[in-house]
């Protein structure tokens, strides 16, 4: 499946947001720094769905605010 995120660093809290079935607004704490925000992004999103972290994958936006993921349900 592939859906559509919009990354939001430096948030006060954690925070999976679902606009519609593909698009999704995540707040995150951590800044946009060495990664750390897309380190973050997978975690939350891999509580999410409930599945491993190895089963997501940044397609497109690695340094971009907007993202298209791939994620094996």
């Amino acid at each position: 499946m592939i859906i559509n995120v919009k990354v939001i660093p430096k948030a006060k809290q954690n925070l999976v947001r679902p606009l519609d079935d593909k698009n999704f607004k995540v707040y995150v704490t951590s800044p946009p720094e060495k990664n750390k925000a897309n380190i973050v992004l997978i975690e939350l999103l891999s509580k999410f769905y409930k599945i491993r972290k190895n089963d997501i994958e940044i397609i497109r936006g690695l340094h971009s605010h907007n993202k298209v993921i791939a994620v094996n349900l």
